[in-house]
């Protein structure tokens, strides 16, 4: 189990998180939805590291972690494929980062970019290969703030189709933040929503896979949403 426990996060006068505790149990999705600018993508970099300094615990992220940032991180004097040979150098033998390179380019139709670099690739490719990258790395803890939503429709879907093949396939915990509610119905095991700033845990929901709990859910989650 990951948790973070009693999180306070501000900025000067600005309290973003204010007292934020949700478990995170292995093997699971959970999907964090809630206004624009509640503090999502800040509980994510305390989280993952990127964030030192707030008040409260955060328990079990030892492990090794994929980021998903809203925008991508790829290496600028790196090729696509050096980008995603990059992470995995370390992790798996020549052969089979060749393997993995091969087979996610081709899943999203990029094999003729390969040797391509960043700055000739348009920013919804940018973020395939991102995303691929972050699905490469055999992390134990995948997080990913927002990482579809620049894309166009038939690549964010072949994207969560593969993503849902790799949670079937990989003992991975996956955590979400997302705008889109039918995403995190579609991804998760389950659902945080968070309040405006100062930023609180408003609901906590649990998925079961039926379509009359995504039904019931999808209406409690809208409703939470618009008060």
């Amino acid at each position: 189990m990951y948790q973070v426990k009693n999180i306070i996060k501000g900025y000067n006068e600005l309290k973003v998180l204010e007292d934020i505790s949700i478990d995170f149990p292995k093997n699971k999705t959970i999907c964090i939805l809630g206004p624009s600018g509640c503090g999502k993508t800040t509980l994510l970099n305390i989280i993952s590291g990127i964030i030192k300094e707030y008040s409260g615990k955060i328990i079990g992220f030892e492990d090794d972690i994929s980021f998903v940032f809203q925008e991508d991180r790829l290496i600028p004097w790196k090729n696509v494929s050096s980008n995603i040979e990059f992470v995995l150098k370390n992790k798996m033998n020549k052969e089979k980062i060749e393997t993995t390179i091969e087979r996610y380019l081709k899943l999203v139709n990029l094999e003729e970019y390969r040797y391509y670099y960043p700055k000739d690739l348009s920013g919804g490719m940018r973020q395939k290969i991102s995303i691929l990258r972050a699905f490469a790395y055999p992390s134990n803890l995948l997080i990913m703030d927002e990482p579809f939503k620049s894309l166009d429709i038939n690549s964010k879907q072949v994207l969560i189709d593969f993503f849902k093949e790799l949670r079937i396939t990989e003992n991975r915990t996956c955590i979400i933040v997302t705008h889109d509610i039918e995403e995190a119905l579609t991804l998760g095991d389950k659902i945080i929503i968070l309040t405006e700033k100062p930023t609180k845990v408003r609901k906590i929901m649990e998925l079961n896979g039926s379509e009359e709990n995504k039904i019931k859910l999808r209406e409690i989650i809208e409703k939470e949403l618009i008060m």
